[in-house]
């Protein structure tokens, strides 16, 4: 992923898995702005809307920018799903004994970009 280009938007220190978030990601990637949100409305995962909301907020940069750039021109570039630290608790389990329960954490990053530029990066 070239930092350089693009517009970016980055979620930190979600609590939900990574494992469980990526399927989703996977879906939306490579695709047109509006057809990636139409997808993520429609799925009924709970990393669908945390991913909906990190890849609006990518698009909000790049339309707020000083390009004037038209939602009909962007695409999800990049999806990045990377683990995050890990919240340790104590589950209490029979007999007197204990086991950590992991919480784990995710970053979610988006790159989305104008098409102009897909179509001469393919």
């Amino acid at each position: 992923m070239d930092k350089k280009s693009g517009f970016r938007a980055v979620t930190k220190f979600l609590i939900a898995s990574p494992f469980k978030i990526r399927p989703v990601a996977d879906l939306i990637r490579r695709k047109p702005y509006s057809e990636a949100i139409s997808l993520l409305e429609a799925m009924p995962h709970r990393g669908a809307r945390l991913i909906r909301k990190t890849v609006k907020s990518a698009a909000s940069n790049a339309l707020s920018g000083n390009k004037r750039l038209d939602e009909d021109m962007l695409y999800v570039r990049d999806v990045l799903i990377d683990e995050g630290p890990r919240m340790k608790r104590v589950w209490f389990r029979a007999r007197g004994r204990a086991d950590m329960l992991l919480k784990r954490m995710c970053h979610i990053t988006v790159v989305v970009d104008e098409t102009s530029r897909a179509a001469g990066s393919r």
